[in-house]
């Protein structure tokens, strides 16, 4: 049975994304957009899972008006070490993505704000078990490139609008956010660029939907099926409740 209201979030993440892409047509190769995309995507979610886990532990403790977006650095400073124990990261709060959204249309260093912010919550989990996790985790968001604009003042008109388009994102609770959506959000990115990128991305990726297709013909008559390759790449399609879903 289709699930109406998880197609219903799935189509009002693509729309968002397209109109990201939208705002910055011409201005940055679709391969490159798809990681901004992400990028901020992510940034977004450990700014607010971080918050909320703050949040709920200060609100069972008796204080349900606390804020961590508004607590000062100096003070939240304080927490870090157990938080990154406890969560494998930090983040300042002047540093999450809310606050960083509020700020970036009149910060005329963005770009060097959000290098900043990248290189401090991989720093943060230096030296714990998350390590490799954060490691070069925002290596491809490359803030300083020619891509998103010839100065410094184009990139950050760029910057703006990808963090404006993120922030749209209905993404629901924070509690209640499903990490499907960065799933869907990279097929979705991938089925709109992968065919103008070559061999980074045209001769790898098959769309689910065609996969899906490939599978049910694949399986046509057989009553019993366990697993299906699709030859080209070697993906495992895997068969389980009908109807059949493709997994390239």
């Amino acid at each position: 049975m289709i699930d109406t209201k998880k197609e219903q979030e799935r189509d009002e993440l693509h729309r968002a994304i397209w109109a990201i892409a939208d705002e910055l047509r011409g201005a940055v190769d679709g391969w490159d957009f798809k990681n901004y995309v992400l990028g901020t995507m992510f940034y977004r979610y450990i700014s607010e899972n971080l918050a909320s886990y703050i949040n709920t532990g200060e609100a069972d403790a008796g204080n349900p008006d606390f804020d961590f977006a508004r607590m000062p650095d100096e003070d939240a400073e304080e927490a870090r070490e157990g938080l990154v124990e406890e969560k494998g990261f930090f983040i300042l709060p002047s540093e999450l993505f809310c606050n960083v959204k509020s700020r970036a249309a009149t910060d005329e260093n963005l770009n060097e704000t959000l290098e900043r912010i990248f290189r401090h919550i991989e720093e943060s989990a230096k030296g714990t078990s998350s390590e490799g996790q954060f490691a070069g985790l925002f290596d491809d968001f490359d803030v300083n490139s020619n891509k998103l604009g010839a100065t410094v003042a184009k990139r950050n008109e760029k910057l703006v609008k990808l963090l404006n388009g993120v922030a749209a994102m209905n993404l629901g609770d924070v509690r209640h956010h499903d990490i499907d959506a960065f799933g869907d959000a990279y097929e979705y990115l991938m089925t709109m660029y992968a065919s103008n990128a070559g061999k980074s991305g045209g001769e790898f990726f098959t769309p689910a939907d065609v996969s899906e297709l490939l599978t049910r013909l694949g399986t046509v008559g057989k009553t019993e099926i366990n697993k299906v390759y699709e030859s080209k790449t070697q993906n495992l399609i895997q068969i389980n409740d009908c109807p059949l879903r493709g997994v390239a």
